[in-house]
């Protein structure tokens, strides 16, 4: 074996141990990415619930004037609109997400 072999037969094996490497961690923040997915989509159901549940409520006529009454509405009115509000924010991190996915697919074609 020439020198010119050995330092290429050296390089192909590093080669191959940075690409073994690399299809390791791909995998690996892959699945990290989808558990990412799941879990933003489980909490978006519940944030629908919720906000529907909140919907509901405040649909019902107050029957007592109090201004510690009103100041509860007003509190709930508050929460259901940050639900909302965080619910968009949550999917637009899931359309990001498929964005880049996407893209990701169309370049390797």
């Amino acid at each position: 074996m020439t020198l010119a072999e050995i330092i290429l037969s050296g390089c192909l094996l590093t080669s191959l141990l940075l690409l073994g490497v690399s299809i390791f961690f791909n995998i690996k923040h892959g699945k990290l990415i989808l558990k990412m997915i799941d879990s933003i989509e489980v909490s978006l159901d519940i944030l629908d619930t919720r906000y529907e549940s909140i919907s509901e409520i405040l649909e019902i006529p107050l029957f007592y004037d109090s201004p510690q009454i009103r100041q509860v509405q007003k509190d709930i009115v508050a929460c259901r609109d940050t639900i909302l509000t965080a619910a968009n924010i949550l999917s637009n991190v899931e359309i990001e997400l498929d964005d880049i996915i996407e893209v990701d697919a169309n370049e390797e074609e």
